[in-house]
């Protein structure tokens, strides 16, 4: 074990912050239709608390758990990822809903196992790329191992289908590369394959296509493919400067999809205004310069690379989710973190904060 100073305050603050906030915005933006579906206004708060508790014991433990101890686990993690990813498409094993199958029925609790395969895809790269050390600028034999295996988790993720997802997960491992040391033209020449695959993924399906196209003119089909994002900026516009109070947000009454999930921040604006929607933006801009503070001081590359991953892996979703919510991106499934109502992305985003709060406790002071 190494030796252990004070835990990064702001990381836990911003978390804590945004986990409390969380709590709040599933509440008031759920309540109605939780009493409309299931007679109980409290449906969905309660199961946010019960996996927000199960988050916070993770986070706990890997906050004390050295971090090193969790790179000889990467591989299994990862086996384990791929393992749960491929019983998801199994016709009798995988949970189907809105149109896809992404889930796994633990006990009462569906568990996303995509959620699991980013925090374990995070972990492998950081080993991987920790030993491959400077050979990570020969595509060959320092990045191409990598690509492969991060290819195989977006595919088996896309054909959930979960483009969101794939996507963060992809521009995390960017991210991760990027942070390694890979060789810049290597990396451009990726970015530049990506694009005709991104745009083939979105082209290729019909519900993606008109996401796309509603994305580029909401109001061609207002009543149709537009509709999100219409009563997203109907619900932000609403909010003004202040908002129109908490808990009296007009839209959460069935007007809005996906309210208390993929929209929240929807909510959230219409309910505390612009200053909210700032004081969220603020929290994880706080948490991405802590964790790049946690990763420049770790006392070895794996926890740099660790570090580095799981940062990116929140600020990308948030700036996804975000980016959908507002329009300036097309509507992609993906919750906001700590904030959106939804166990898996809880539980694994908590724990990678543990293990961030680990690494920053084990960092050289400045």
């Amino acid at each position: 074990m190494k030796e252990k100073g004070r835990t990064d305050f702001l990381i836990f603050f911003a978390t804590a912050t945004l986990l409390g906030l969380g709590i709040v915005m599933v509440f008031s933006s759920s309540s109605v239709a939780a009493l409309a579906e299931f007679n109980d206004s409290l449906y969905y708060l309660k199961r946010q608390a019960v996996w927000t508790l199960i988050g916070l014991v993770g986070m706990s433990v890997f906050m004390q758990l050295d971090y090193h101890y969790l790179k000889r686990w990467a591989l299994p993690a990862l086996a384990g990822a791929v393992l749960l990813l491929g019983l998801v498409m199994v016709k009798d094993i995988g949970v189907a809903g809105g149109g896809a199958r992404r889930w796994l029925q633990v006990g009462p609790l569906n568990v996303q196992p995509s959620e699991v395969a980013k925090l374990c895809s995070v972990l492998f790269l950081a080993a991987f790329l920790a030993d491959r050390g400077d050979k990570i600028r020969n595509f060959w034999r320092g990045l191409l191992p990598a690509l492969v295996l991060l290819g195989v988790l977006c595919l088996m993720i896309l054909k959930q289908p979960d483009l969101g997802t794939a996507v963060a997960l992809a521009g995390t491992a960017g991210v991760m590369l990027f942070s390694a040391g890979a060789d810049l033209r290597h990396l451009a020449g990726l970015g530049a394959a990506a694009v005709p695959v991104l745009w083939w993924a979105i082209m290729g399906e019909e519900y993606r296509r008109a996401r796309f196209l509603a994305f580029l003119d909401p109001a061609a089909d207002p009543q149709g493919s537009g509709y999100h994002i219409i009563q997203s900026l109907y619900a932000l516009g609403s909010g003004g400067l202040l908002g129109v109070g908490l808990g009296q947000s007009h839209q959460k009454f069935l007007y809005l999809p996906e309210r208390h999930t993929d929209f929240i921040f929807a909510i959230l604006g219409e309910e505390l205004g612009l200053l909210g929607t700032l004081l969220v933006l603020a929290l994880f801009f706080l948490l991405a310069w802590r964790g790049c503070r946690a990763a420049m001081l770790a006392p070895d590359r794996f926890g740099t690379l660790l570090a580095i991953g799981i940062v990116s892996m929140v600020a990308l979703q948030a700036l996804v989710n975000i980016g959908v919510v507002t329009g300036s991106l097309p509507i992609t499934g993906i919750p906001l973190p700590f904030i959106s109502y939804g166990g898996s992305s809880l539980v694994f985003s908590l724990a990678g904060i543990g293990i961030l709060l680990n690494i920053s406790s084990q960092g050289r002071r400045a």
